[in-house]
């Protein structure tokens, strides 16, 4: 397979830039409360908060309540669980990883786990684990699986993939688990500490856990369930920092969209993992799939859109075509990513092109078809706004 250079990459198309001084903060307040209220009042969602980063300059909106028990605020500080966004910072430590010569995507899983070898991760490779195509591993490690070592090693031993893993696409949060695993063992310490030492502190996230410390405790929402509104947050796991154990504010991912977008200083490293995290390598029905992320042409058709990211892609293993070579990290295209865990839901969305990002982060789990939808309204009249 080849990998392509980031070197070359994200030429910006300086025409297609919408001007950030076209709107004011209260542009954005009312555009985001005209688009998210329907949906708050829907779904009866506590609090949420959204943050729009375009071109360089950072525009947020907050409404309701963190903890409706003390109806403590939803302020731009105020700490969300990420759910499956979490991944995103996966695959990022994996490029890194890659970048400092600890690992290859290439790489065959057994060759950085010898008690697989003789087995289907002989053919199994890295790269197949961050984009979900492994020839069918579940979406959830199974229950009988109680430790990341001997107990999930034993289960993979027996794990046989449903034909060629390069044809099909099975969303699981074992394959990204496990490529946290070894990136984190290649680093030589805990998922979580390399997480929180290394990349975190790289990117200038400041309010972003895996495991919330106390001094932040009191802007850590609770989520709430959909069954009784019991105030919720999320149990541990095996594997559980790896796929979808980040907690973040609004403030922070916001942060993490203007790197991906380049509107920050960041050391090159990271800029390049970044970016390799953008690379195309799989076709779906629907979008392109990078390292987690999902790409698609910009504009994007709304029901595309919907229907890419609706419960039959999440649930269903879908058939792929590999890009031979890969797609290089494009400008003009529009890359989302969903997250939840049982009281959260999230979404985030990148316009490179546009140097736009929008983040939305909610403690009730809701439809992913939905946070997609408003998304993309609250981007048209963003964008429209920013025109006239």
């Amino acid at each position: 397979m080849i990998r392509l250079s980031v070197a070359t990459t994200l030429i910006a198309t300086a025409a297609n830039i919408v001007p950030a001084q076209a709107i004011t903060d209260g542009d954005f307040k009312e555009m985001a409360a005209k688009v998210f209220l329907p949906v708050i009042e829907e779904y009866d969602i506590p609090g949420l908060a959204i943050g729009l980063t375009l071109n360089g300059k950072e525009f947020y909106f907050t409404h309701g309540e963190a903890v409706r028990q003390t109806h403590m605020p939803v302020t731009t500080e105020t700490i969300f669980e990420l759910g499956s966004i979490s991944k995103l910072f996966n695959v990022t430590l994996a490029e890194l990883a890659e970048q400092r010569g600890l690992l290859s995507l290439n790489d065959n899983v057994s060759s950085h786990m010898p008690a697989l070898k003789g087995t289907a991760f002989d053919d199994i490779t890295l790269l197949n684990l961050a984009t979900h195509t492994t020839g069918g591993l579940p979406l959830q490690v199974p229950d009988s699986v109680t430790d990341s070592g001997e107990g999930l090693t034993a289960y993979l031993r027996t794990f046989e993939p449903e034909g060629d893993p390069n044809a099909s696409r099975s969303y699981s949060n074992v394959s990204i688990g496990l490529l946290g695993k070894l990136t984190a063992e290649r680093f030589g310490q805990p998922y979580a500490n390399m997480a929180e030492d290394i990349l975190f502190e790289g990117l200038g996230l400041s309010s972003t856990f895996v495991s919330v410390p106390t001094e932040a405790a009191d802007r850590y929402a609770f989520g709430y369930s959909r069954d009784g509104d019991r105030p919720i947050r999320v149990n541990p796991g095996v594997l559980d920092a790896e796929a979808y154990g980040v907690k973040s504010s609004v403030a922070d991912m916001t942060r993490f969209l203007e790197a991906n977008l380049g509107t920050i200083e960041l050391p090159e490293e990271f800029s390049a993992a970044l970016a390799g995290t953008r690379t195309g390598y799989f076709e779906t029905r629907y979008y392109v799939q990078d390292l987690i992320w999902e790409q698609y042409p910009w504009p994007v058709d709304l029901e595309r859109l919907k229907a890419g990211n609706s419960s039959e892609m999440a649930l269903k293993t879908q058939p792929v075509e590999r890009l031979d070579p890969p797609k290089a990290p494009a400008s003009n295209v529009f890359l989302n990513k969903t997250g939840a865990t049982n009281g959260f839901g999230a979404y985030v969305g990148l316009i490179p092109s546009e140097k736009l990002g929008v983040v939305v982060l909610a403690n009730r789990n809701y439809p992913n078809e939905k946070r997609a939808e408003a998304t993309y309204r609250l981007i048209k009249e963003v964008t429209a706004a920013a025109a006239r």
